[in-house]
């Protein structure tokens, strides 16, 4: 495995299981992002929860690495609608600054989609 590889699956699987552990630590921050034409905030809250921590762990086993990445690829692009929600009422989210959540956090969710790419590619020596 390539060192940038290693690199881009540390930083992924802590990134998600930090997060995953979060939606069952404080799964009220999760559920007042999910925007509200969503049904079930809690219960998406709570399986996103799960996706994220085995998506975390599948990283690291070899024979699920590929999978795991498409799977973390789809989930950050599944919860992208509750990024846009809150760039677009950063007033109903008073604790973080607007500007970061207009111009920051929507960008640095495309560059989790490509760690996730980076992190899932076939590799030739595991």
């Amino acid at each position: 495995m390539k060192t940038s590889q290693k690199i881009s699956i540390t930083i992924i699987s802590s990134f998600f299981l930090i997060g995953g552990i979060g939606h069952f630590v404080q799964p009220q921050f999760f559920i007042n992002i999910v925007p509200p034409y969503l049904p079930y905030p809690e219960a998406l809250v709570y399986i996103s929860g799960v996706f994220e921590i085995l998506g975390a762990i599948g990283l690291w086993l070899p024979k699920t690495r590929q999978w795991a990445g498409y799977g973390l690829i789809t989930l950050a692009i599944c919860v992208f609608p509750a990024n846009i929600h809150m760039a677009m009422h950063p007033e109903l989210f008073p604790e973080h600054p607007a500007f970061a959540l207009q111009f920051i956090r929507p960008p640095i969710q495309l560059v989790l989609i490509w760690l996730c790419w980076m992190a899932s590619r076939p590799s030739t020596k595991d």
